[in-house]
């Protein structure tokens, strides 16, 4: 981890006591300690800055508390450090600058990547003159943390507005009191945004997430390399994919079962000068038909939510991987082209190709692979964290 303000004394913090197995994670590098390996957390507030240390009573670093997360310990530093919002501050810069490093042809990335920025629980995106962020833990709630965030961001890029996104669910599972998406500086709440030469609407205040899906830059491009012919965006979402794809195809279909989605995605699409078809319609049943119907297309990208929320849900998720692909590589013509994503991060990169071999022998095709990819590198993964690792893409190419 990186080095932060210190002062002479931790004195003043709570210490919170973890078993040897949570001290053993921690000393292989990970930053997470679940509450079941919490020995001793008497009385400390919510969200507080404590000192973490091992059975024995050895220090393990600083780390922010969480009363209600099943992830009770997130690790802030290997040492001493007690200014947290100081802290926030100096790592915001530190992730500028890594963004000024690994971040090109666009005005919208990540800014902040939670823990793969060593700031457990805080999200921040940047679209154009807009930024947006969301508080995903009970310290980077705090009315300090906020003060510091806001004023950094303001400080380092002069935003025109600062918009705070909200997942209700996360806060009921954080024991948060409830808030809407608000702006907190500036008035815009709109703009335009461009990444790869193609530019996107804005709502501060509408879509998932932060509004739109910025770890997929980068595999945007990438599709776009090989992309021809009649072109399927299957879970188009705003259009990322099928504006990509459209100026190297002759025809672009796009599907999404959310009519605002497709609503936003025609609006890109006029932005852009360009022609696609938008369907409303749900993707599963969708393709039955298409396949049913013997629709062929040159490429075709599927790029669906999370099926896997938790582990045990791996199988079911598995299953719906295989279908949406077996279903697609029955339509993609020989020598076209698909582009198979997953979000999933209980689906290993393993497991996923596995998946698509099974789907291409049961539909008689061979594929060969292009591009094994991840997400967008202002999107970075700790090598000690495999949860900031999470999204997969695999370009296949079908032998003729």
């Amino acid at each position: 981890m990186p080095a932060m303000p210190e002062r002479s004394s931790d004195s003043a913090l709570a210490t919170v006591t973890i078993s040897a197995r949570g001290t053993l994670r921690l000393r292989s590098g990970h930053v997470w300690v679940y509450r079941s390996d919490i020995l001793s957390a008497d009385g400390i507030a919510p969200g507080a800055l404590v000192k973490v240390s091992d059975p024995q009573g050895k220090s393990l670093g600083t780390a922010l508390y969480s009363t209600a997360s099943q992830i009770a310990i997130r690790l802030l530093s290997r040492g001493r450090v007690e200014d947290f919002p100081a802290l926030l501050r100096q790592r915001i810069q530190e992730a500028l600058g890594y963004r000024d490093l690994v971040v090109r042809d666009t005005d919208a990335y990540r800014i902040v990547f939670s823990e793969a920025d060593f700031l457990p629980g805080l999200i921040v995106d940047r679209y154009n003159d807009i930024v947006a962020f969301q508080v995903l833990t009970q310290a980077m709630d705090s009315e300090a943390a906020r003060q510091a965030l806001v004023s950094e961001l303001c400080d380092r890029l002069n935003p025109a507005a600062v918009v705070e996104r909200v997942d209700p669910r996360v806060r009921r599972l954080e024991q948060l009191s409830p808030r809407n998406a608000a702006l907190v500086h500036g008035e815009n709440t709109n703009t335009i945004f461009t990444m790869n030469g193609v530019r996107f609407h804005y709502a501060a205040l509408e879509g998932q997430k932060t509004g739109s899906f910025l770890d997929q830059r980068e595999n945007y491009a990438a599709a776009a390399q090989y992309a021809h012919g009649d072109a399927l965006d299957v879970f188009c979402y705003q259009g990322g994919f099928a504006l990509h794809l459209a100026p190297h195809c002759s025809h672009v279909t796009g599907v999404d079962s959310s009519r605002p989605a497709l609503e936003v995605a025609d609006q890109n699409a006029t932005l852009n000068g360009r022609e696609i078809e938008w369907l409303e319609a749900n993707a599963f049943d969708l393709l039955k038909d298409y396949s049913v119907a013997g629709r062929q297309f040159d490429t075709i990208v599927l790029d669906p939510p999370a099926f896997a929320k938790t582990r045990k849900n791996l199988d079911t998720a598995l299953r719906g991987y295989k279908e949406l692909n077996l279903r697609a590589l029955k339509m993609v013509r020989p020598g076209g082209i698909l582009v198979s994503c997953s979000c999933s991060y209980h689906v290993s990169q393993a497991e996923f190709l596995q998946m698509i071999s099974e789907a291409a022998l049961d539909a008689r095709k061979t594929l060969r692979i292009l591009e094994v990819r991840g997400q967008a590198k202002d999107h970075p993964v700790l090598l000690t964290v495999p949860e900031t690792s999470y999204l997969k893409i695999v370009i296949c190419r079908l032998s003729n």
